[in-house]
């Protein structure tokens, strides 16, 4: 098999891949000191400004494509606070995909009157719905989750327990284990598959769903502003299959959803466990070419965004991120930008009068848009464009609406 040589720039740790176990990972990216959370709700500029940093020094493993933060430090994380706020269910947008995904999971598996676990649920909404929909009772595993130790859904039908996922809660029945947006969190991925596997050796009936990002789609668009602190961890569609492989199970399909940002990898038990991996990795050969171009191009996508932003604020334009989360906190450090944006607004009221990681921009309510009339709004995920284009009609004002893109152009 042919690889492209990735090592350029950077150099190799000889440090073991979470994933496959193999030694040696090559650096491709690095940036330094960035905030170590970025969805934590903090009440005053001072403290988002002194919040806690890390750095990030992405290993690429050339064995299966798996990618994580070599300099990742699990003591910076803290998911046991209330203000930890990560949910998306104000969006109408991801509303209707959460619905109509937990509709076909159910269809296709025959999720009803069954009993499903969710690893990471946060407050609950996907599983509440898969239980709702399906009439099937549910478990859910986070430790951010914010209403007391545990709780019962109005219904009874769900109960959430604010604890990780572990040994403990191994003996647990379930016809569904799902897990979305959370395995790209854990550094030992292989640890968390593993004790899925173990789990469900008993109960061959089991499908695995899981969700992560899509690693490939970022080194595709230079997306570095889906690179954060909290992202330990980065899969390929052909990683993501490899992890499962190589855990016992065997994969039924792996796709591509939402804008092809987010992986959804469906899986069962095989009965004949093996941790043996005897699928292709031809994927590499492609993982590898995006890497290289990510790689070299990725400082160039950050420079034209900072000139961008500077020259309109030089010009005395108002400019304004919209979306609270992640992907802004991790745009703006990369920028490092601080007076040329002073505000960012996100629907969720949650995080009105807050203030971003590292940067220190206020979080304000759409509403506020109409008395501080923005010349330009950088929608920092395109799938809400439309979205927020219809927001913006309704508050009464007509900015320029450029959604986050490689070329700010």
């Amino acid at each position: 098999m042919c690889f492209l040589d990735i090592r350029g720039r950077g150099d190799t740790v000889n440090a073991s891949c979470p994933n496959c176990g193999n030694t040696g990972l090559s650096v491709f990216y690095e940036a330094k000191q960035a905030p170590a959370h970025s969805v934590l709700l903090h009440r005053s500029r001072i403290e988002a400004l002194e919040f806690p940093k890390g750095d990030i020094r992405l290993g690429f493993c050339r064995y299966c494509g798996f990618i994580t933060n070599t300099d990742f430090d699990p003591g910076l994380q803290n998911y046991l606070t209330h203000d930890y706020e990560a949910t998306q269910a104000y969006s109408d947008t991801f509303n209707s995909f959460h619905h109509n995904l937990a509709l076909r999971l159910i269809d296709q598996y025959g999720l009803r009157g069954k009993k499903v676990i969710e690893i990471g649920c946060g407050q609950g909404e996907f599983l509440n719905l898969l239980c709702e929909l399906g009439e099937n009772l549910g478990v859910g595993f986070d430790p951010a989750y914010r209403n007391g130790q545990s709780g019962d859904s109005p219904n009874g039908r769900v109960t959430l327990i604010k604890d990780f996922y572990s040994e403990k809660y191994s003996a647990y029945p379930a016809d569904l284990i799902c897990c979305k947006m959370t395995l790209e969190h854990i550094r030992d991925t292989h640890e968390l598959v593993n004790l899925v596997a173990a789990a469900t050796r008993s109960q061959p009936g089991t499908i695995i769903f899981f969700q992560v990002p899509n690693a490939q789609l970022v080194l595709q668009e230079l997306a570095f502003w889906d690179i954060y602190y909290e992202h330990c961890s980065y899969f390929s569609s052909g990683s993501l299959s490899f992890l499962f492989e190589k855990c016992g199970f065997e994969v039924i399909k792996v796709s591509a959803e939402y804008d092809n940002q987010y992986l959804m990898i469906e899986a069962r038990p095989r009965n004949d466990y093996t941790s043996e991996v005897t699928g292709s990795r031809e994927y590499l050969t492609a993982l590898e070419r995006d890497l290289v171009y990510f790689r070299d191009n990725h400082q160039a996508a950050i420079d034209g965004w900072k000139q961008r932003i500077q020259g309109l604020w030089e010009a005395g334009k108002k400019v304004i991120l919209w979306g609270g989360s992640s992907k802004t906190v991790s745009f703006l450090h990369a920028l490092n930008l601080h007076d040329e944006i002073r505000y960012v607004v996100d629907i969720n009221p949650n995080k009105h009068g807050t203030f971003l990681a590292g940067s220190g921009q206020e979080v304000v309510s759409p509403a506020f848009l109409k008395t501080y009339e923005p010349d330009m709004v950088i929608v920092m995920n395109p799938i809400y464009k439309e979205e927020i284009r219809q927001m913006l009609a309704e508050i009464g004002i007509a900015p320029e609406i450029l959604p986050l893109a490689a070329n700010p152009a």
